[in-house]
């Protein structure tokens, strides 16, 4: 043997890989390439036949765009920043544009951010308020808009703050004449129901005009606890009467509904366990699979009836798909093409329909599938690797036994690079990310923030712990009165699974989130032995206080479901806060909150930190003024990702060239 090959030998494997410590990989994936790329098109919609959506600007402030896809394929921005097309109904909002073709001109309506007022909108011009300014509590907001230029109107969700409190709120179907003589005028604006309930999404008319459908639900129930379909007739004055309920219940949850071109009434109901479709309350495609998901927002679509009687629907148990449903066979034929993953996002205009698709190699991008042809092809926000796709992570999708043999669901990135491998006998360290909701999922797609760690070898898994959605209702209520333990012990399973498997390092995993993923980090850094390290991001802390008060209305009895009645099992509320087991807490830790944030606002860090302080813990407290609940400017996702990274440097014992160091403090 040369003294060549043996130097070969040491520094490589033979196939042109070299060796080297995880974590230490050359990356082109750096901070604010990830930061660019984050996020994606959302709100589809046909303005005559052209199609528009919203798109993030992180290096915009963080605003969301609106965006025209013209007939020659041209796409620009439609409105210049500031303009920040985006509802805070809710908080978490709902659609905020909508547009009509009138003299071959586009009209649009849409919300503004900064000061929740609908405007109008005809390219050539200028946007001109249709709303009034409220000085009362969080004034008036809008979500939903549907233009009517029969009536001269915009049929809306109308949220109207009538005090100082989060909690000081009514919410009614509402409309807003387009000629804007309700810019300075609330009494201007008709409202078409009594209120009925504490939350309403937007009314959908009939094609002949004469009904309207809608949702409605009550606290303390979630949409997908329970919410009621509702039809009213449309009477001479414009107002909606005889108003009834039709389908839903305190145990039935109707995720969206839509009338068919023949005036039926279509929706998605998971009163046999799964969000199956119904028509006029007969089942259309019973599978143990989702045609719908969680109304996080309002406006979210999971289908759209077709001028010829199918359907155009997102479906799949856990991954989902776009496809066509013929509501006579009950036979579904989905779309090809490299999207594995479709949003909840969806219109159609003819034969033509429109999604948000993603993959594991394919960022969130417009998609139009052709119902005729079932060809289908991206046509906006279009994807273009911004680094060589061999530093992509390489995911599966596997099952892992939890507790009690029960599946938990999980996506698992091993650390890859086109030309590093680890040294031999070395695992590598892990990332396990618990996603927000928690009444959610993450879907297996390309995120270059994930891309970020494993090349420079750091494994991730996100774990779609019980109490996710797309597994059914069954898998849903896991977490029912069992938050801060079934997602604690489902990550903790995937962990150590992954460790005794050989995949991870046992002494280098870390667990991170943001939201309710902040809170299940925080409980399971003080409640098991199983992390080294820890990101803590906006999140829910002391359940003492979470709650109405001191979060938005809509999560403020949100706990009822995830802890219990708070008046029957108060002590459970005190016993499962992290706040309460800091002296538990051991290992170093890092946390993230926007100081804007009224739903996971800075006080629940503030009470954890105070816990903490003087215990000897290493960790540090990043604050970021202008942010909300989730990060939206370039600057701040820069920041936050160098500071989760050189977190895992310096728990790990990670060499990462140029990598701004943490200071963590005792």
């Amino acid at each position: 043997m040369t003294q060549e090959m043996g130097e070969d030998m040491a520094d490589g494997t033979g196939d042109g890989t070299v060796a080297a410590a995880y974590g230490s990989w050359p990356s082109p994936v750096d901070a604010a390439l990830a930061a660019a790329h984050g996020g994606g098109p959302q709100w589809v919609g046909f303005v005559g036949d052209e199609v528009w959506w919203t798109e993030p600007r992180p290096a915009e402030g963080g605003r969301r765009a609106l965006v025209r896809r013209t007939a020659d394929g041209t796409e620009r921005s439609v409105l210049p920043a500031p303009w920040n097309v985006r509802s805070r109904v809710i908080e978490y909002g709902g659609r905020p544009w909508a547009g009509v073709v009138r003299g071959g001109v586009p009209l649009i309506v849409f919300t503004d951010f900064a000061d929740q007022r609908l405007y109008r909108y005809e390219p050539g011009g200028e946007p001109r308020p249709l709303t009034p300014v409220s000085a009362v509590g969080g004034g008036l907001r809008w979500a939903e808009p549907r233009v009517d230029l029969v009536r001269g109107e915009v049929w809306c969700v109308l949220e109207e703050f009538t005090g100082p409190g989060a909690g000081d709120v009514r919410r009614v179907l509402a409309a807003v004449p387009l000629d804007g003589s309700a810019a300075g005028d609330r009494s201007a604006v008709r409202e078409l129901t009594e209120e009925r309930h504490r939350f309403v999404t937007g009314p959908r008319l009939s094609p002949d005009g004469r009904r309207a459908a809608w949702l409605g639900w009550d606290h303390p129930r979630m949409p997908w606890d329970g919410t009621e379909l509702l039809v009213g007739e449309v009477g001479d004055d414009g107002r909606l009467h005889t108003v009834h309920t039709v389908a839903g219940g305190p145990q039935e949850s109707v995720a969206q509904v839509e009338w068919s071109r023949d005036g039926r009434l279509l929706y998605a109901s998971d009163r046999g366990g799964w969000w199956n479709l119904y028509r006029d309350g007969t089942p259309l495609c019973r599978r143990e699979e989702e045609f719908a998901g969680p109304l996080w927002m309002l406006g979210l679509s999971w289908f759209a009836p077709l001028d010829n009687g199918l359907l155009a629907v997102v479906h799949g148990k856990g991954a989902a798909a776009l496809g066509i449903l013929d509501p006579e066979t009950g036979e579904v034929v989905d779309a090809a093409g490299p999207w594995t993953e479709f949003g909840s996002t969806l219109s159609a205009h003819g034969d033509r329909v429109v999604a948000v698709g993603a993959g594991p190699r394919t960022a969130p991008e417009v998609v139009e599938l052709d119902a005729r042809s079932g060809r289908a092809r991206a046509v906006g926000a279009l994807h273009h690797d911004p680094v060589d796709p061999a530093y992509y992570p390489e995911p599966h999708s596997r099952t892992f036994t939890g507790p009690g043999g029960r599946e938990v669901h999980a996506h698992v990135y091993p650390p890859h690079h086109p030309a590093r491998t680890g040294p031999a006998g070395e695992l590598p360290p892990y990332v396990v990310r618990a996603h927000g909701g928690p009444t959610s999922r993450v879907p297996q797609v390309l995120d270059l923030e994930i891309a970020y760690f494993t090349s420079r070898g750091i494994g991730v898994v996100e774990v779609n712990y019980g109490g996710s959605t797309g597994y059914g209702r069954a898998y849903r209520e896991r977490l029912r009165e069992q938050w801060g333990v079934v997602d604690v012990e489902d990550c903790a399973a995937v962990a150590r699974a992954l460790a005794e498997e050989g995949t991870a390092d046992p002494d280098r995993l870390a667990v991170r989130g943001g939201s309710a993923g902040g809170w299940t980090t925080a409980a399971s850094l003080t409640g098991t032995d199983v992390y080294a390290c820890g990101t803590i991001i906006y999140p829910v802390l002391d359940l003492t206080t979470w709650g109405p008060g001191e979060t938005h209305d809509f999560e403020s009895r949100y706990l009822d479901s995830l802890i219990g009645p708070r008046d029957e099992v108060a002590d459970r509320y005190a016993e499962r806060s992290p706040t309460a087991h800091a002296d538990r807490l051991s290992v170093p830790f890092v946390m993230l909150q926007g100081l804007d944030d009224v739903i996971c606002p800075p006080a629940q860090s503030e009470r954890f930190l105070a816990a903490v302080e003087g215990r000897g813990v290493p960790h540090a407290y990043l604050t970021f003024e202008g942010e909300g609940h989730g990060f939206r400017r370039s600057d701040t996702m820069v920041r936050a990702l160098e500071a989760e990274l050189s977190l895992y440097a310096q728990v790990f014992g990670l060499d990462v060239p140029g990598l701004p160091k943490l200071e963590l403090r005792p």
